[in-house]
């Protein structure tokens, strides 16, 4: 086994408004009186860890740790304030429900949009078609447009377009909790059998059940900062006592 995902020292600062402002005149007539105040938050404060090519990890934590953050910055969505992140393969993100799609378009027309973003060529997509509509059961509703689609319906269709190959890199936050127990069920199979062809996944869950039973190694974070990285068994019985 090698490394394929690597940060080092990683802090992530978000500027929060103490004005108050409500619309952008507001905040361009504070800043030009110089009466604009504002604070850094850091959602992540000196975090360091690597995840081996192959494994599993689970990150836990309260609503407000961090893990989504870690996760958008090893996704590229968020560059890091500090620190140094290191990728050595193709990511495959689910994270924010929907997000790469185009709602005015059918579910037919987001498959080749959103696999593009994903960087997968037209050629490849015409050959999955007919599969990605399959594993998505959205049948008849593939030709509506997305605004027609319940929060279920997309996450069908982006796990179905996402999933389609096998990324050396997966990324998934809590969105696998969306939709109906038949598909949340026929979705962790696919995800077992990506974790079985040595796919390296790295998922957000408050199940601490479903951590323990698919991940061989857990990230907790509190506050942003890291409180316990290393087997899945050891650091969950540590944060369930943390938590009674």
């Amino acid at each position: 086994m090698n490394e394929i995902i690597r940060l080092e020292h990683v802090s992530m600062a978000f500027r929060m408004d103490l004005n108050r402002t409500t619309s952008l005149k507001e905040w361009m007539v504070t800043l030009l009186k110089g009466q604009h105040r504002h604070k850094d938050f850091f959602a992540l404060n000196d975090v360091s860890f690597s995840v081996q090519r192959g494994d599993v990890v689970g990150l836990i934590g309260h609503n407000g740790s961090g893990k989504s953050t870690v996760l958008k910055i090893i996704s590229g969505i968020y560059k890091p304030t500090q620190g140094k992140v290191t990728v050595d393969g193709h990511i495959a993100p689910m994270l924010e429900l929907g997000s790469g799609f185009d709602y005015e378009l059918s579910g037919d027309k987001n498959i080749f949009l959103n696999g593009a973003i994903l960087g997968f060529n037209e050629k490849f997509l015409q050959e999955k078609h007919d599969e990605i509509v399959a594993f998505s059961e959205l049948d008849d509703f593939i030709n509506m447009p997305l605004k027609t689609y319940s929060s279920g319906m997309l996450m069908r269709l982006a796990f179905s377009i996402a999933t389609i190959i096998e990324p050396e890199i997966l990324i998934v936050d809590e969105i696998l909790s969306v939709g109906d127990a038949h598909f949340q069920k026929k979705s962790r199979e696919r995800m077992r059998q990506l974790m079985e062809g040595g796919t390296t996944v790295l998922f957000v869950s408050h199940d601490i059940t479903e951590i323990r039973k698919m991940c061989s190694s857990v990230l907790w974070l509190d506050h942003g900062k890291i409180q316990m990285y290393g087997d899945a068994v050891a650091v969950c019985d540590a944060y369930q006592a943390a938590m009674i």
